[in-house]
Formats: C-alpha cells, sequence, structure tokens
C-alpha cells in the first residue's frame, strides 16, 4: 500500500493514547461450535485472513514533513503472529469467562512499532463449548464503521467475497500528473482553505460556549481514572426497541439512548447516588456516505446530549431524547459543540502531538460518557463453518471517565458493550441489568398507549356504525 500521511484525526487519537488511557476500539465476537462435527484450527484461520487484510499490515512512523506528522507505511517485517494468539478460558461459565479476560485484555496498550490491532481466540477447554473472539484496532487507524469493515474480514462470507473481488481486479495505469498545481488550483486551494478556517472557527466558538467551568456529573461517573478496564455486556430484545419506536415515534436510536439514561438512573438510585443534573453524552455520527467510495481513517463528529436521568418518567425522557437529538440533526454534525473531532480534523499535525495530553484532560469539560452504536451487516456470518452468535463492541474511555457504552443490532438483538474504569464500577453488572429493565417499563408503556388508541378506535368505529 506504500505510504499514507495519518489525517489529523487519526494523528490525534495517536497522540491522545496513553499507558492508563489507550485508545483501541474493540469487539468481542462469540460463536458457537459447529453442530456435530470437529472444530478447524480457528487459531490459524485467523492469522490467514487478518494477514490478507492490507491496511493490517500497515504500521506508524514519524516523518520530517509536515512538522509534527505521521504516516502509515507498510511494515516489511510483518509477522501475522505477532498479532494474533490464543488464551484458553478457565472450566466453567464461558461467558463470564470471556470477558472477564477481555476487559483485562482492553486495558493493555498495542504495541506501538508494529501495525497497531491484535486479535485474540478465548476458547473453553473442550470443542463443545462456544469459543470468542477479541479484536482490538487503535482508533488512529479507524473508526466504528470502518473498524467494522477490517474486522469483518475474519468471517467465511466477507472473507469469499473479499477474494473474489481480489482476483477480479485490474490495475488501470493512472496517467502522470505534473506536482505542481496551476493557478487555478492554487486559487482553489486559498479558498478551500479560507473555508476550512471559518467553519473551524464556528466549531471551536461551539465548543468553547459549551464547555463548562468545571467538570460535570457526580459520583462514579466522575470518578478519578484508575486505568483498570472492566467488560461487561447486555442483550436487548430489538424487536421490542422497534415497537417502543413504532408506539412513540422518533428512532430506534432515541429509544437505545432513552433506555441508556433510564438504566443510568436506576442504577444511581439503586447505589443511592444524588442524581446528577443530566450527564452529557457524547454521540459520535459517521461522516461517511452511504455507498460512497470507501475511506481510510476517522471520518467522524458527534452529538452532545443531556441524558435526562432526573426525569422520573420513563415517556418523558424518551420524548426529551427525542427532541434533543431532532434539535441535534437540525444543527447537524458540523456545527454543534459535539463536532469537536471535526475541529481536531482542521488543526495542523504539530498541534495534535503538543496539544494532545491538554485535549484530553479537556474532554471532562464537555461531556460525560461516550454512547455510540456500531453498524453491523445484516447477513448471517460465521468462523470456520461456527455461527457468530453475538458481537459486543466496545469503546475506548476517555480521560477523566469511567464508562464508555457501544451497541450494536445482529440476530434480532441489541447487543451493548459496557466498559468502564474497574476501580469506579465494580458493579457494572447492575447497570446492564436496569438497560434490560428500563426497555421492558418502555415496551409495557407503549404497548399501554398501543391498547388505549386501539380501544377509542373501536369507540369511534362502533358510534359511526350506530349512526
Amino acid at each position: 500500500m506504500g505510504t499514507e500521511l495519518l489525517a489529523p484525526l487519526d494523528l490525534a487519537f495517536w497522540h491522545l493514547e496513553s499507558e492508563a488511557h489507550p485508545m483501541h476500539l474493540g469487539a468481542l465476537a462469540v460463536f458457537s461450535p459447529v453442530p456435530g462435527g470437529p472444530r478447524q484450527d480457528v487459531l490459524e484461520l485467523l492469522r490467514e485472513r487478518a494477514a490478507a487484510v492490507p491496511r493490517l499490515r500497515m504500521r506508524v512512523r514519524d516523518v520530517l514533513l509536515p512538522l509534527g506528522g505521521a504516516a502509515w507505511s507498510t511494515d516489511k517485517d510483518f509477522d501475522v503472529r505477532h498479532h494474533v494468539h490464543r488464551r484458553v478460558l478457565p472450566a466453567g461459565d464461558f461467558m463470564a469467562a470471556a470477558t472477564s479476560l477481555a476487559g483485562d485484555l482492553m486495558e493493555r496498550p498495542i504495541a506501538r512499532g508494529l501495525p497497531p490491532w491484535e486479535m485474540y481466540l478465548l476458547e473453553g477447554g473442550s470443542g463443545d463449548d462456544p469459543f470468542a473472539v477479541l479484536v482490538k484496532l487503535h482508533h488512529a487507524l479507524a473508526d466504528g464503521m470502518r473498524a467494522v469493515a477490517i474486522g469483518a474480514g475474519i468471517f467465511d462470507e466477507i472473507a469469499a467475497v473479499a477474494s473474489r473481488r481480489a482476483t477480479a481486479v485490474r490495475r488501470t495505469p493512472v496517467p502522470p500528473r505534473s506536482w505542481m498545481p496551476g493557478p487555478r488550483e492554487v486559487a482553489g486551494l486559498a479558498r478551500g482553505r479560507l473555508e476550512e478556517v471559518g467553519r473551524a472557527l464556528g466549531v471551536g466558538a461551539s465548543v468553547v460556549r459549551a464547555s463548562r467551568l468545571a467538570p460535570g456529573g457526580s459520583g462514579a461517573l466522575a470518578a478519578g481514572s484508575s486505568g483498570t478496564r472492566r467488560l461487561v455486556t447486555a442483550d436487548l430484545d430489538a424487536e421490542a426497541v422497534q415497537r417502543v419506536r413504532r408506539a412513540e415515534g422518533g428512532t430506534a436510536n432515541d429509544v437505545l439512548l432513552a433506555v441508556v439514561a433510564g438504566a443510568l438512573r436506576r442504577w444511581m438510585t439503586g447505589r443511592g447516588e444524588e442524581l446528577p443534573g443530566d450527564p452529557r453524552a457524547l454521540v459520535p455520527v459517521s461522516r461517511r456516505r452511504p455507498g460512497g467510495a470507501a475511506q481510510n481513517g476517522n471520518r467522524l463528529s458527534a452529538y452532545l446530549l443531556g441524558l435526562p436521568v432526573s426525569e422520573p418518567d420513563a415517556r418523558r425522557r424518551l420524548l426529551a431524547v427525542r427532541v434533543a437529538m431532532e434539535r441535534n440533526k437540525a444543527a447537524g454534525p458540523l456545527k454543534g459543540a459535539g463536532a469537536v473531532a471535526v475541529l481536531a480534523d482542521r488543526l495542523p499535525p504539530l498541534a495534535h502531538r503538543f496539544g494532545a495530553p491538554l485535549a484530553g484532560n479537556a474532554a471532562r469539560m464537555l461531556f460525560d460518557l461516550l454512547v455510540t452504536s456500531v453498524p453491523l451487516p445484516r447477513a448471517e456470518l460465521s468462523l470456520g463453518g461456527c455461527p457468530l452468535r453475538s458481537l459486543y463492541p466496545m469503546a475506548p474511555l476517555a480521560r477523566g471517565q469511567s464508562l464508555a457504552v457501544a451497541l450494536s443490532t445482529y440476530g434480532g438483538r441489541v447487543q451493548v458493550g459496557l466498559v468502564a474504569d474497574g476501580r469506579a464500577l465494580p458493579d457494572l453488572e447492575l447497570l446492564a441489568a436496569a438497560m434490560t429493565d428500563e426497555l421492558a417499563e418502555l415496551q409495557e408503556l407503549a404497548a399501554r398507549e398501543s391498547g388505549a388508541s386501539s380501544r377509542v378506535r373501536d369507540r369511534a368505529g362502533v358510534r359511526e356504525r350506530s349512526d
């Protein structure tokens, strides 16, 4: 693939990392064993397929120009065995052991001298047990959507398609082009730069207005960072989410954000915590165009959303989320204060190299937790013939924050990955259970509303027939 400069936002993620705050995305994919048949060597299959993804052969190296910049370059000494490992889990509850080990592995930064990714095959003691694959990709390598595209290369279905495409590709010679821009190009570049500066100033003003003089939140969400990580998973009924959406309006994502808000309220109340003044969630938004050409690196913006945990009524919480998200969407992902990622994309490399620690510490001034949705392919997936049972996404923790919530939908379930600071949130399982309870309450309220509406329509029909 040659050499390619890191985009400014990728460079920001690269320099934001520290030992206590690794900046990698993750996913825990759980597979069922092949019914009635021996399992093939999944470790070798993982290594073979990962090695076939060109992006996974790239490492980061510093460059002289631009000042403070870095570039992706092909690792000439690439050895997939340095990246794909096997771990054998103790006998007993497979999911408990797998999530516990995944949390431990998510604590560890990825080695920076190698292509920045790792995979772990997590196996039980028997071939009849399920197995899991933990994928870690540095955030500089990809955003959530691009991470899915890269990581999907391990699945049977995607690997087969990629293989057919690779054999069908024929490189078309590119005509030589002068590196010296003409007068029109110079004028276009100047206009583009002025427009970028104007947009950056607009976003910067929004960010400053939204920043708090002191970090918000209280209790566990505002606890200091210990560098430890815990992973807890939850499974929600995707059809239940859709039933609530159809009854109450808005989007499925609005419902899920309301579920997070209600779960936080239940969890905080159960802990005896004083409810904070609606903690802020950073909700990432992809700037990739549907059906557009594949682009490497990060193409992100975000919305800021006050999660209405102080509101005691579940339906009002959902309405508050829906109204706030509609307001965010009306402003657009490039204008609101949550577009801090867009601002990072406008800064020169040297600013990221020296300003990353300050920017990382300032995250608490803008938001209290991250809530992100990761889209997955709708097709049924497998690895070595073993069907994918579930896939739990994981997001990194910003400095000074103790919780990140990531959601994906597969096989009729919304699968939730809760990544937390291990010391700040030792009771993370209670938050996962609260999400299930909150969705159940919303579904019950939606059913009552639907039933009441149906009875009104029936009475109206009776009156019409009487007339």
